[in-house]
């Protein structure tokens, strides 16, 4: 049992050889007494903003979107992922508006896109058009964004249109 237990604390010893432990602990009277690290604290401050900036944007949306508390929450945790959401349900439902909404609480910029059947990948990715220059007279390209070039897309009835678009 002891010669088990001193091979496994030296494998630990040659396991944390060479790492750097941040965190310091003081002993005083039988007692153990962890101290954070600057890099805890300002880790601890970090996810205090964040719940903080949740909780307000919540108040926000929940104010121009009303009884859909739980929907509001998952799009918010979808944004702070960085992730895409799907939106679905019966029309009136308020889905454009709380994208809108959600885009206006953090200054973002929102678009959304009515997706028919003749709708064309360039109408949501942007297309060249052939400009004259006013200064040269020249003639050049110049693309002209579309929709897709935004901090948040509403692409709105997807399925209506056809498969190569969707893929746009």
């Amino acid at each position: 049992g002891d010669q088990n237990r001193h091979e496994q604390a030296d494998g630990d010893e040659r396991r944390n050889e060479g790492r750097q432990h941040d965190m310091s602990i003081s002993v005083r009277r039988n007692e153990v007494v962890f101290q954070e690290t600057p890099q805890e604290m300002a880790d601890k401050k970090a996810i205090t903003d964040l719940k903080l900036a949740h909780d307000k944007l919540i108040e926000q949306i929940s104010g121009a979107v009303v009884g859909q508390v739980q929907v509001v929450r998952e799009v918010v945790i979808s944004l702070f992922g960085r992730g895409h959401c799907l939106l679905m349900g019966v029309p009136g439902l308020a889905k454009t508006l709380l994208v809108s909404t959600l885009g206006k609480c953090l200054s973002l910029d929102f678009k959304r896109v009515q997706f028919t059947p003749d709708l064309m990948p360039s109408d949501i990715t942007g297309t060249e058009v052939i400009q004259e220059n006013k200064d040269t007279g020249q003639r050049e390209f110049r693309f002209i964004k579309g929709p897709i070039f935004t901090n948040l897309l509403l692409a709105d009835e997807i399925n209506r249109t056809p498969p190569k678009t969707q893929a746009a």
